[in-house]
Formats: C-alpha cells, sequence, structure tokens
C-alpha cells in the first residue's frame, strides 16, 4: 500500500528461503504471483507459479495449480493455456497409471498426449514422449493370452508410427518393429497387424525384400486370412500379378472353403484377360466339398459366363446349381435368365417354362412361401411384357387365411398361411374319394349281412 513493492519482493523472497523446502506452503506462492499479476508483471509472476510447482509435490500444490491455470487462462497466450492443460492432463495420467501399471487405455492416452504436444524442432518434447512409451511397453502383460495383448499392441505400432512420422527417426522406428517381433508370443499367437504396419514400413523404405520377408515369416509361424489379404494386397500395389498368383495358391491351400478369395482370384485372372484361367478357378471352386458362402461362388461364376456370352454354358451351370438346391431366388434367377437370352418371340415361353417347372417343384417340397414369391415374380413378366397374360398366374394365386396352432406348451398360437387354389381342388377331390371308399366299404357290409340272413332262412326252412 506504501508503494514498497520491491521491499515486498523482499520479504516474499525471505519468507521462501526460511521455510526452505520441508515446510515451504503453496499459499505464499499464490500470494507472491498474486502480487505480481496486480504488478502487472505477468512474466515474473508466471515464473513464481512454475518454480513452485518443480518444487512442491501434487498433493500439496491443488490449489497453487488451479491459481496458475486461472492465471493463463487470463493473462496467457494459446500456448501457454495448452502448456497447462497438459500438464494438468499429465498429472491425471500419472496417478491412474501408478495406480493401475497394465492399464493400456490410459498408456495410449498419455503418449498420445505427449505425441500432441511433440515437435521435431523442441527435442525434449521428443524425449517426453518416448519416455512415456518406454514406460508403458515395460509392462507387457503377464500371461500369453490373446485378449490381454489386444490392447498392449497397440502401444508398439503406435510407438512406431510415432518415431518414423514425428521424431523421423527411421532406425530407431525399425527396432521398435523388431524388439516386438521378439517379444510377441508368436507359437501362441500373432498379430497380423503389427506384421502388416512393418511391411509397409519396410516399402516406405524402399526395401521391399524386407518387407516379404516379414510377412513371409509371419505366414510360415501363423497363417491367418488378414496375412494373406494384406501381403497380396501388397503385391497388388506392386503390379507383382505372378506372386499374387503364388500367395492365392497358398491362400486357398490353407483354406479352400473361402468362397470370397475363389471369387477375387478369379476376377484377378478375368482382369488379365485369362478367362481360360479364370473358368478353371471356378469350375475347382464348385468341387469343393464345403463351402462357407456357396451362393456367392456361384453367382459369380454364372454372371462370368453370361458376360463371355456363353450361355449354354449358363444354362448348365443353373441346371447343376438346382440339383443342390431348390431356392426360389434361383429359380426365378434362371426365368429372368431365359428371358433375357430368348428371341423376341420366344421370350414369354421360355420364362414361362421355367416358371410352371419352379412352381411344380415348389408345390411337391410344401413350400408355400416360396411359392407365393414365385407368384409374384412370374406375375412383375406377365404385366411387363406387352404379350403377357396375367390370368396364367391370378388363377394360380393363393388366399391367406388366418390359422392356429398348438404350442409345446398346450398354448395356441395364430399365424398367416396360404391356401392355393390347386391345393384345394386336390384336397376337394382327395374327400370325394374319401367319401366314395367308405360308401364302398359300407355297401359291402350290409351286402355281406343280407347274404347272411338269407343264408340263415334257407337253414330254417330245410329244418322245417
Amino acid at each position: 500500500d506504501l508503494g514498497e513493492y520491491d521491499r515486498a519482493r523482499d520479504v516474499y523472497g525471505m519468507a521462501i528461503d526460511r521455510l526452505g523446502e520441508d515446510f515451504m506452503d503453496q499459499h505464499v506462492f499464490i500470494s507472491f504471483a498474486k502480487f505480481e499479476t496486480r504488478l502487472k508483471e505477468y512474466e515474473r509472476a508466471r515464473a513464481i507459479y512454475k518454480y513452485a510447482l518443480e518444487r512442491l509435490p501434487r498433493s500439496k500444490s491443488q490449489a497453487l495449480y488451479n491459481q496458475y491455470t486461472l492465471f493463463e487462462k487470463q493473462h496467457g497466450d494459446r500456448e501457454e493455456i495448452e502448456n497447462v492443460v497438459a500438464t494438468k492432463r499429465r498429472m491425471l495420467y500419472e496417478a491412474a497409471v501408478k495406480k493401475d501399471e497394465h492399464d493400456y487405455d490410459t498408456w495410449l492416452d498419455y503418449a498420445r498426449l505427449e505425441e500432441e504436444t511433440a515437435s521435431i524442432e523442441d527435442p525434449q518434447s521428443i524425449e517426453r514422449a518416448r519416455d512415456v512409451y518406454e514406460r508403458a511397453i515395460a509392462e507387457h502383460p503377464l500371461v500369453a493370452e490373446k485378449r490381454l495383448w489386444r490392447r498392449y499392441i497397440y502401444l508398439w505400432l503406435n510407438y512406431a508410427l510415432f518415431e518414423e512420422t514425428v521424431a523421423q527417426d527411421i532406425g530407431r522406428a525399425r527396432q521398435v518393429y523388431l524388439a516386438c517381433n521378439e517379444l510377441l508370443p508368436h507359437k501362441s499367437f500373432t498379430f497380423a497387424k503389427f506384421w502388416l504396419q512393418y511391411a509397409w514400413f519396410e516399402i516406405r523404405q524402399l526395401d521391399v525384400t524386407a518387407a516379404r520377408r516379414a510377412l513371409g515369416m509371419a505366414i510360415g509361424k501363423c497363417p491367418k486370412d488378414k496375412l494373406f489379404r494384406g501381403y497380396i494386397e501388397m503385391e497388388l500395389e506392386l503390379r507383382e500379378f505372378d506372386r499374387v498368383r503364388i500367395l492365392y495358391s497358398k491362400y486357398l491351400e490353407f483354406n479352400p472353403t473361402n468362397c470370397t478369395t475363389w471369387v477375387e482370384f478369379a476376377k484377378l485372372e478375368m482382369a488379365l484377360g485369362e478367362s481360360e484361367r479364370c473358368q478353371a478357378l471356378f469350375d475347382m471352386a464348385i468341387d469343393q466339398p464345403t463351402l462357407d458362402m456357396p451362393e456367392v461362388l456361384w453367382k459369380a461364376y454364372i454372371d462370368f459366363t453370361y458376360d463371355l456370352g456363353d450361355f449354354d454354358k449358363t444354362r448348365s451351370l443353373y441346371g447343376r446349381l438346382l440339383t443342390l438346391t431348390d431356392h426360389v431366388k434361383v429359380w426365378i434367377s434362371l426365368a429372368q435368365f431365359e428371358y433375357a437370352v430368348a428371341l423376341d418371340a420366344e421370350k414369354l415361353t421360355a420364362a414361362r417354362s421355367v416358371y410352371e417347372r419352379a412352381y411344380k417343384r415348389l408345390k411337391e417340397l410344401g413350400l408355400k412361401e416360396e411359392r407365393m414369391a414365385l407368384l409374384e415374380a412370374w406375375g412383375d413378366v406377365e404385366t411387363e411384357d406387352r404379350m403377357g397374360d396375367f390370368s396364367l398366374v391370378e388363377k394360380k394365386m393363393p388366399k391367406r387365411v388366418r390359422k392356429r396352432r398348438e404350442l409345446e406348451d398346450g398354448s395356441l398360437e395364430e399365424y398367416f398361411d396360404y391356401v392355393f387354389p390347386d391345393d384345394e381342388e386336390q384336397g376337394a377331390r382327395f374327400k370325394l374319394l374319401a367319401k366314395a371308399h367308405l360308401w364302398k366299404q359300407k355297401a359291402r357290409k350290409s351286402d355281406a349281412s343280407s347274404i347272411n340272413n338269407e343264408s340263415r332262412e334257407m337253414e330254417t326252412a330245410d329244418s322245417s
């Protein structure tokens, strides 16, 4: 109040010296910093806050830190504010990883924080990020279970990317990949993401041999679908089609049931103009005893022969497929194919022939909903074609009726059923035959009884 600012500073300095580190109090520093702030000595105030935060333990500096945050928001620039926020987050992360050293999500967030503040122009920021990564990867899972390693492996992958892209230390990035490779328990499990990221790293360093060696080693140790696909994608980028063929062959030896792989291999041969190779691959594929998605494979083969204009082969494929399945979509597809390839005058006849065969077959199998779907598709053709006759379909259309059925627990459940006209006719004829058979049996019984009566009468007459 007397304007003796220098003497006031001396008093604050004496208080700090006399108290020493053992009895240092955060409120003394807060008061000192606020004093400098009132005098608009913002740099002095900032220096006081930083000096105190470096020396006081976190447990005794929460109020000090809050005041420092408020000070920077009021008087600091954007960089200073970001530093304050980062410092606060560091404190939270440190407390979390101290509580649980295997909390990999927190380690990842902590490392990401240091990456965001790291810059090649600031070596200290690079070292801070490295220090966090090194501390994190040192806490590896104690049990070789993949679920425990799944998050941990991202620490290594992010560390390697940090060294390559932020620190721009290629040699150190390669060391990170190699160290991770030594640590992973490949005999128990592996991570395709690690191998693929390492391979692409070597590609970026123009070392294709090292990339191929890495992926070859990975497939040899623990083959996986993702590894094969990644390796094939890399060779496709390099336009090494002979190597791609070899990889597809190895892939299909490893997993011959994968229809997507068969189709992609065939499409590659088609793109390279090798239609005979493509057809041979499809023929091999449909002869496999087990396939995970056969409908995808058959559709691709049928589309391939159709695009080539080999309609006889397409028709033959539909025939083979219908020996394996009676799915209504296959029948509809066949009818649409016959309608598309036939001459204009024969389009409807060809399609109707297929629809009638399909209807008869689905009726034999008792598939009512499928028959309804077939009739709807058939009706669309008859409606859209100028020579069509929708009455052919209309007279086959079913009625939708409500019925009840008994469940296992004895309760009744209502459901909707389709009643087809030809089923009703067949049912009526069956009832008529049943009644005729019953009448015939009654007639035989009545004839037999009358004969017995006549024989009794004759015996009575003879005896008299």
